[in-house]
């Protein structure tokens, strides 16, 4: 037990994708150990919304999809959504683009979904092969029998395999993955022949039984194990999301768009002028909370008490969660509550509701039908691109100049949402928020706080870390020292 003030940080955290510090505080609270502060740190700077003016508009679905290997479909989608609206060509979009847009993007978020779960976050929970990178591992609490655990384990390698298979799910009608180049204002450049048909449902035949039948169960086992996580890491309790997955040309959707203040089970309407982002602890120039189709990326570092590349995005003022669980949560699919394993139990239900609604929308393909309406090209203006990518609410702003070249470009990314560092009013962001109050069992060892931050499956951008842990690489600051 700690007699004084600890704090921890964790540099990079391992089993996400991209470069996050995490600083916690830990002291002792009515004889508890507990997280009394947390910071998050984005630790790299992209600024792709600067790379992007003075560009050919048409290039944006193609360079925002860089901002991520992981989930770069929904940049692409994100996109060709703001151009459709500048273009003025989003009710024209022929039927076979908008399904092939869906089947792209649908087997990304499924692919991802498996890939948080068994590969970033069941670690967290199972005994791995003594092997590196498994070991030198800690010694926390793991409640899975020996067969348990090895069923697990076993499940952890199927799910590279299905993981490649939805890969190649989207590469058949995205043209490739990572980085599919078939999305382009008013339409897409893939044709839906029957060969291609034909084998995108055969990979969605394999994939639905594994969704149903393992990943569900596996999750459903886990928070079985460790009840207590669903009490553990919940947050401030706003939930927010674009909405997703067109099912048809007036706008209706699979995943409906609408925000959740504390946990309510009412969904309110979701105002987007309403959005604004913070930049007060954040490397960048400070200006008033502003929303995207005005703010700015200008990077000033160093600068006073800042500690993040992300900013702070708010809507209303007030910090909210993005998701599948805040997604399933306005859908009226799951509202159980709001916790580390809520989480891991909306995504996995989302996950195969998103693979069933495949199934309908690869039946309705015309192998013959037309897939792209031209575009006025000459068109000027804005346009905003919402969606929804794995990891939650993603929005493009984009305003096209009088030379017909980007004038304006800013993104805000899901993980921003989440990971965002506190904001002009001192607010903790999200992910800050729902490590308060954590208690620790082992100071040394704080398990609790990276399940609680698996969870949140933050992107930051790509990059693999593998950290061996030896005791003595930590370093504790104690009290004021």
């Amino acid at each position: 037990m700690i007699t004084r003030e600890i704090k921890a940080v964790f540099d990079p955290i391992t089993r996400l994708e991209g470069h996050l510090k995490i600083e916690i505080t830990i002291d002792k609270v009515n004889g508890s150990q507990q997280v009394v502060d947390a910071k998050s740190t984005g630790s790299l700077f992209r600024g792709f919304e600067n790379i992007l003016i003075g560009r050919d508009p048409r290039d944006a679905q193609h360079i925002t999809q860089r901002i991520c290997g992981v989930c770069p479909v929904a940049h692409g989608m994100a996109a060709v959504k703001a151009l459709d609206l500048a273009y003025d060509c989003t009710d024209n979009i022929p039927t076979n683009a908008r399904i092939m847009r869906n089947l792209v993007n649908g087997s990304n978020f499924v692919e991802s979904h498996i890939l948080h779960f068994f590969l970033l976050s069941v670690p967290d929970f199972i005994e791995g092969p003594a092997m590196a990178p498994w070991q030198v591992d800690w010694e926390v609490d793991r409640r899975f029998s020996k067969s348990e655990n090895d069923l697990l384990m076993s499940h952890y390698i199927q799910a590279l395999e299905m993981r490649r298979k939805a890969d190649q799910m989207s590469a058949i009608f995205g043209g490739r993955l990572p980085h599919p180049n078939a999305f382009i204002p008013g339409g897409f450049t893939c044709t839906p022949r029957q060969e291609r048909i034909d084998l995108f449902n055969a990979f969605l035949d394999e994939l639905i039984p594994f969704v149903q039948n393992v990943y569900i169960k596996d999750v459903e086992f886990l928070a079985a194990k460790y009840p207590d996580y669903l009490n553990i890491g919940q947050g401030y309790g706003n939930l927010l999301a674009y909405g997703a997955f067109d099912q048809d040309a007036s706008g209706n959707q699979l995943l409906a768009q609408g925000q959740i203040q504390k946990g309510s089970t009412t969904v309110q309407p979701l105002d987007i002028a309403s959005i604004t982002e913070h930049v007060g602890y954040s490397w960048f120039k400070d200006h008033s909370p502003a929303n995207p189709a005005t703010g700015k990326t200008e990077a000033q570092k160093p600068k006073g008490d800042a500690y993040s590349w992300l900013k702070s995005p708010r809507y209303n003022d007030k910090p909210y969660e993005v998701g599948p669980l805040a997604r399933m949560w306005v859908n009226g699919d799951y509202q159980r509550g709001v916790s580390t394993m809520d989480r891991h139990l909306a995504r996995a239900q989302e996950a195969l509701k998103i693979a069933l609604a495949m199934k309908t929308w690869i039946a309705q393909l015309d192998a013959s039908g037309p897939v792209y309406n031209e575009p006025n090209l000459t068109n000027i203006g804005t346009g905003i691109g919402l969606t929804e990518a794995p990891r939650g609410a993603l929005g493009h702003w984009l305003e096209i100049g009088a030379d017909h070249k980007i004038a304006h470009y800013q993104i805000i990314t899901p993980t921003t949402w989440n990971v965002g560092p506190r904001d002009n009013n001192g607010l903790l962001g999200p992910l800050e928020q729902s490590l308060l109050g954590t208690h620790i069992k082992n100071a040394d060892e704080p398990i609790e706080v990276m399940r609680i931050i698996h969870s949140f499956d933050p992107c930051l951008d790509c990059a693999s870390h593998i950290i061996r842990p030896g005791k003595e690489t930590k370093v504790y600051r104690l009290g004021c020292c």
